[in-house]
């Protein structure tokens, strides 16, 4: 958890503006992990 978002599990269940913050980046980090694979896809 700290490594991929800068903070620990402690503070993660502590504090809602943290959650929102860390589920926010994982969305958007799951959504150019689609772009790239479906980019990938039409290139092969």
């Amino acid at each position: 958890m700290f490594q991929a978002h800068g903070i620990g599990y402690a503070e993660y269940s502590r504090k809602l503006e943290q959650q929102l913050r860390v589920e926010k980046r994982r969305e958007l980090d799951y959504e150019k992990s689609k772009e790239i694979v479906q980019n990938i896809g039409f290139h092969n």
